[in-house]
């Protein structure tokens, strides 16, 4: 049997033949470069359309870009992160960019590996979701491509940022649930191993308002948390620990959707009821929040929302990398729904 042979690459050549114009007219509609008519544009665009003509993106990057943005996503698993990048992608959707992801795996070696060879593939900027790398790093990849950083407070000369007000946030919950009458309101946090870093974290600006919050309703001497991680897991073990405290919660705060999921299992599995026997509370109001069987009252941080703005600023810096950079923190709301209910 004979080897079949893979098709040819169409080349900038074939559609300059195909569309009877000089390849350098077909390099400057590529480019979106001075000096054409819409005629010729029309032409190469039908040209390239008939053949299937792909640039290529290595030579388009020694030309100066390859339309690539990078977006490192932290964890896969987490249902609130693809809501980011949905506002990402629907941003870059009209415009000759690719958005092409790279896996995080909440690890700082991980973020190190994908962050650096994104920038060694050439991309044209970079959109870093909720990073844990020392802020170090995160202003050196920032110096070598135009980057934004979702999920980090505290500004910085080296990249653009968005940011929940997670200190609000928190007070949104802590204000629903003492307004109900909870006096007994736990919080399930993301451990952080790194001091440095704490500051900027949002699970420990969270974490630290709800301490605000509880101290400004008096309730200092309730002040109630485990540290786990912002996984189903972390969630479940976190119930664990609060149920077997001598005094039992009539109240959960979880940091995230995601841990108040592990929580309604670890609670179900005690044999105990939401909200009958203890209320819950989580942050992000991820699509399955609303889900009818599930009715998880929640932070709502418009995860949509905080992608097109990381979107829109990340084109900014890739017009002009010398501009001001700038920070964004948006206002979260609550939406109350079946989880949360008076004290029994």
């Amino acid at each position: 049997m004979e080897p079949v042979t893979p098709p040819r690459r169409v080349t900038i050549v074939d559609v300059a033949q195909h569309a009877k114009v000089s390849t350098t007219a077909v390099s400057k509609v590529l480019r979106n470069a001075y000096g054409t008519s819409p005629t010729m544009r029309a032409k190469v665009r039908k040209a390239i359309e008939e053949l299937g003509y792909r640039p290529y993106a290595a030579a388009r990057g020694m030309r100066g870009q390859t339309y690539t943005i990078g977006v490192m996503l932290p964890d896969i698993r987490n249902p609130f992160f693809p809501e980011i990048l949905d506002g990402i992608t629907d941003s870059f959707q009209d415009t000759d960019y690719q958005v092409l992801l790279g896996p995080g795996c909440n690890g700082v070696a991980a973020e190190a590996r994908v962050t650096e060879a994104m920038v060694d593939r050439g991309m044209d900027g970079l959109v870093l979701i909720a990073p844990v790398s020392p802020r170090s790093h995160l202003e050196r990849i920032a110096g070598l491509v135009p980057t934004v950083v979702i999920g980090r407070h505290g500004p910085s000369a080296a990249y653009d940022t968005v940011t929940d007000d997670d200190l609000a946030g928190a007070a949104l919950v802590i204000d629903h649930l003492t307004g109900l009458g909870h006096r007994r309101i736990a919080h399930i946090e993301h451990h952080e191993t790194d001091p440095i870093r704490l500051i900027e974290m949002p699970n420990a600006v969270r974490a630290d308002g709800y301490r605000q919050a509880m101290h400004a309703h008096n309730l200092a001497d309730q002040i109630n948390i485990v540290s786990t991680t912002y996984t189903q897991e972390g969630g479940y073990l976190g119930a664990q620990q609060l149920l077997a405290r001598p005094q039992r919660p009539t109240a959960i705060f979880a940091g995230s959707d995601f841990t108040a999921m592990g929580v309604l299992d670890a609670l179900a599995e005690a044999g105990l009821s939401v909200p009958g026997d203890i209320s819950l509370a989580g942050y992000d109001n991820t699509t399955f929040a609303a889900l009818g069987q599930v009715s998880l009252t929640s932070v709502d941080q418009a995860g949509h929302h905080i992608g097109a703005n990381a979107a829109r600023l990340l084109q900014d810096r890739i017009t002009d990398r010398h501009r001001p950079t700038t920070q964004i923190k948006l206002s979260p709301t609550l939406i109350p729904r079946r989880t949360t209910a008076p004290p029994p």
